[in-house]
């Protein structure tokens, strides 16, 4: 069997990391953002930029602008979508996973979905909190910056062995 790739999950030396974050539901998204802002420190990321949107709806579009920039090796998205009464939530939550899965694929920059999901506001704290959803998201960010170099193209179209 061959080699596999394996990425440096945690190695963020010379990466630079965007944070884009919803405002909306900020008792879970102010802990969602520490948490990650935590992890890309202890990773040793160059350089972080957090940008702060109104709301989950609009983090495909801020992601969209920080992937096009150049200026960024990944994003980490940000933010809460907890379920109400009204079918709400399932257009906005939708559209925000479906939004941010375009924008990584259509550019090929790492987006990692940071997006809680639950159906009140306790599951969402416990996993912003407790479980360190945000630092989670940051990693994963990482890690795919590591697996998008190991599988990219060599020079000169020479084949992995």
């Amino acid at each position: 069997m061959g080699q596999g790739v394996e990425p440096k999950a945690v190695d963020g030396r010379g990466l630079r990391v965007a944070v884009v974050a919803a405002r909306w539901n900020a008792a879970v998204t102010d802990p969602l953002v520490a948490g990650a802002l935590g992890a890309l420190a202890q990773a040793g990321v160059a350089k972080t930029e957090l940008v702060r949107v109104p709301g989950a709806f609009e983090l495909p579009l801020a992601a969209r602008w920080a992937a096009e920039s150049g200026r960024f090796d990944a994003v980490v998205a940000l933010g809460a979508v907890i379920k109400g009464d009204t079918p709400h939530f399932d257009f906005v939550a939708g559209a925000c996973a479906d939004g941010l899965a375009r924008v990584a694929l259509d550019s090929g920059v790492p987006v990692a979905f940071g997006v809680l999901t639950t159906f009140n506001l306790d599951q969402a704290l416990a996993r912003a909190v407790h479980d360190d959803k945000g630092g989670e998201a940051a990693r994963a960010a990482i890690e795919m910056v590591h697996t998008r170099a190991a599988l990219r193209p060599r020079a000169g179209g020479e084949e992995a062995r």
